[in-house]
């Protein structure tokens, strides 16, 4: 998807640890992860519903 490398990681890496510190670092993951956990199931539910309808539609046919 990225084409993110070893050594861009590391210089990411880098920046946070600079700018948040090693104190808020696990915070900051912690709420990256929740974030992304949630959009994965609003798009997981927004794609369920939209195949439900369309096999709604399918079944009055």
């Amino acid at each position: 998807m990225f084409n993110i490398g070893i050594p861009e990681l590391i210089i990411i890496l880098v920046l946070a640890l600079i700018i948040f510190g090693p104190g808020k670092l696990p915070d900051v993951g912690k709420a990256i992860g929740k974030s992304i956990n949630e959009f994965r199931k609003a798009s997981r539910e927004i794609t369920e519903e939209v195949t439900g309808k369309d096999d709604k539609e399918e079944k009055k046919a």
